[in-house]
């Protein structure tokens, strides 16, 4: 982990160097996206009753934003087709930008590293996220399916350890299960 990246809560006047970071890091970090449906989600997210100011984070490195996260409340839900359980207890990490400057120079894995903390101290018993598990294993996250939380959709149904999620402390996640479901945003 580095000890020279901060993060601090996103603020208005951050909103226009977070959709450059974001376009420039999903059209040159992945396959499968130019950014304009994330930058898109990530609007979603702030509109919604899910949003957490305090926990859409930028990450800054010499005063230059080289990274933005944010975590959002997650209603799990009680089958594949919906109807939402557990609000409260669970936070969504969705989605994770870092600079095209910066990949793979562990800026990521700080952020998130200092980004799980506060998520921590805000009471949520677990944190899901969907995405290359290469990637979020080296910061504890692990396959959902192991703790009783399922995908629906996606990546995940092609391979399940796409799905993950991460107990806040040791045993958090007991009698909390469920499934992923994604119909409170149109862009996810």
């Amino acid at each position: 982990m580095r000890n020279d990246i901060t993060i601090r809560p996103e603020t208005p006047k951050d909103y226009k160097d977070i959709v450059s970071l974001v376009l420039g890091s999903f059209s040159k970090g992945t396959q499968y996206s130019d950014g304009t449906d994330i930058i898109a989600l990530i609007e979603e997210i702030r509109a919604s009753e899910y949003y957490i100011p305090e926990l859409s984070f930028v990450a800054e490195l010499d005063g230059e934003i080289v990274g933005h996260f944010l975590f959002s409340r997650f209603p799990l839900s009680e089958n594949p087709s919906g109807g939402h359980i557990n609000n409260g207890s669970i936070a969504m990490l969705a989605p994770v930008s870092v600079h095209p400057n910066h990949f793979h120079k562990h800026i990521g894995i700080t952020m998130l590293s200092l980004g799980i903390e506060e998520v921590k101290k805000h009471g949520f018993k677990g944190i899901t996220v969907e995405g290359d598990f290469h990637f979020y294993n080296r910061v504890g996250f692990m396959t959902s399916s192991d703790y009783g939380i399922y995908p629906t959709s996606g990546i995940p149904m092609n391979e399940p350890r796409c799905m993950m999620c991460m107990e806040t402390y040791e045993g958090s996640l007991e009698n909390i299960g469920g499934y992923v479901v994604y119909d409170m945003y149109y862009n996810a």
